[in-house]
């Protein structure tokens, strides 16, 4: 049984590696266009990559196997490795001289929407290496929009599936065939990324930033063309409208589906939608007024940079304006405590994310009433659905898989002389998929090059393992799910 889960997953990974190979045709355009001889690289990998998936398929290609949990678990986790192994063999051979282990964490960091780099003097690299970067966020946007709606609530493992507990759910499914929902997620994504590569230009970029840009703030990505990230364009509209795209970057696609496809304008009083524009405008409002006190900033200007950068953080997306932390000891914290919290579910954002939250604020709830009342029943509810135990179950199990997770990683990372801010940030950053982090090395104004290959494949395992839910992952490391 074992084997056929491997030889079934290994094929699904080769079919999805030709889809990549593909995309590799469109930077190897691009460079080809502009002259740049890193299009042979684009080339060789796509054509390489093609062969062996190819060869991989016709290995593996047998009768489905039995369809069970065990095998989606095993095919969701090897197409994200596959995938982030694929996307660094570009990296690796260009131009670009990185070391595996940095195109790898690059690669992984793309897909997952991550956004930390290791790469310095973006200004001047190749078209083609830029327009990667800025395609695998996007192609990772789509996966983890994917992902967050048909296959982590199928493995019950913090997935929040609009069809199972929302409260603007209606008793039929809203589209009786996958196929329909899936062409509408995809028109949604692509049109929304057109419409903010659209904004992007009218406000003073140019078309190639434009287009790199909407990709990965539609993906919540956060890859820049510059070394400077948005402080390069010095333009408060260019700000503005990057806030508005992230924060529609976070929202349900589910939602916004049902919103756009069928005009279901009650969709939008779903609670964890809400919860996060709650807290977005509560804590941009109270930075910004803070700004205002402490420095010589006009409330316009506090408003500006506090919106654009905090809903980059609060969304996973990773973007800066200017260097946040030298702010104030306040706004540091603010940031600190924002990077936890995330947009919500069947978004491309990551996080703890704002329908556990609520969730989790409930459950207390609940429990402090049981402790005064005693035998009395207390329902959870969400909206005006009630929460089964499975899903509290796995709520809490994710928070402790996430505390888990970061203090070993904190561990790790200071274990290879790293110092405590960079351990925990970095950590904390790789697994909520937010990008940068605090301090010098890896806060909004420095970069990830200067940490050693060992610290890049910590923080490379530590952004999978948040991209796919922790959960996901560490149920595959567990003795239990290779037995028969």
């Amino acid at each position: 049984m074992h084997a056929s889960i491997v030889r079934a997953a290994a094929f699904v990974a080769s079919i999805f590696a030709l889809y990549i190979a593909a995309a590799m045709l469109v930077p190897a355009a691009v460079d080809l266009y502009y002259g740049h001889s890193d299009w042979q690289v684009f080339a060789i990998c796509a054509f390489t990559t093609a062969a062996v998936a190819l060869t991989v398929a016709a290995a593996t290609r047998d009768r489905t196997p039995i369809r069970s949990t065990r095998l989606a678990f095993f095919v969701v986790v090897v197409l994200w490795v596959t995938l982030g192994v694929i996307g660094a063999f570009p990296l690796y051979t260009a131009s670009l001289k990185l070391d595996f282990a940095g195109a790898v964490f690059e690669s992984v960091s793309a897909i997952t929407t991550t956004g930390s780099t290791v790469i310095a003097g973006l200004d001047d690299l190749p078209p083609g290496i830029l327009l990667w970067r800025s395609l695998l966020q996007w192609i990772g946007g789509l996966g983890v929009i994917a992902l967050g709606l048909f296959f982590l609530p199928l493995l019950n493992v913090g997935g929040f599936s609009y069809f199972r507990i929302e409260s603007s759910d209606i008793e039929d499914r809203p589209f009786e065939r996958l196929s329909s929902f899936l062409q509408a997620l995809v028109g949604i994504y692509v049109v929304l990324t057109a419409l903010c590569a659209i904004s992007y230009a009218a406000v003073g970029m140019t078309t190639f930033d434009a287009v790199n840009h909407a990709m990965t703030t539609l993906a919540t990505g956060g890859f820049s063309t510059h070394d400077a990230s948005f402080g390069y364009f010095e333009s408060d509209a260019v700000l503005w409208v990057s806030t508005v795209f992230m924060l529609l970057g976070a929202l349900p696609f589910s939602i916004l589906i049902l919103l756009v496809v069928r005009g279901r304008l009650d969709a939008m009083r779903d609670p964890q939608i809400r919860l996060f524009l709650a807290y977005v405008v509560g804590i941009v409002l109270a930075l910004a007024i803070h700004r205002r006190i402490v420095s010589d900033t006009t409330f316009g200007e506090a408003l500006t940079s506090s919106a654009f950068n905090l809903v980059s953080v609060i969304t996973t997306t990773g973007f800066a304006s200017e260097d946040y932390s030298l702010w104030s000891p306040f706004a540091v914290t603010v940031f600190f405590f924002a990077t936890f919290l995330g947009g919500c579910s069947g978004s491309t954002a990551g996080g703890v994310k704002s329908y556990r939250l609520l969730i989790l604020a409930r459950m207390l709830q609940n429990g402090l009433r049981t402790l005064v009342y005693g035998r009395s029943v207390q329902p959870l509810r969400y909206g005006n659905r009630t929460v089964d135990e499975d899903m509290q179950r796995s709520i809490t199990l994710f928070v402790v898989g996430f505390i888990l997770v970061w203090v070993s990683g904190t561990l790790a990372l200071a274990a290879g002389n790293l110092d405590m801010v960079t351990s925990m940030t970095a950590t904390l950053t790789a697994i909520t998929n937010v990008g940068p982090g605090l301090g010098p090395v890896v806060g909004p104004a420095g970069n990830f090059a200067s940490l050693s290959d060992y610290a890049k494949w910590i923080l490379s395992a530590s952004m999978l393992l948040g991209r796919l839910e922790i959960l996901a992952v560490l149920v595959i490391l567990t003795p239990t799910f290779w037995r028969n």
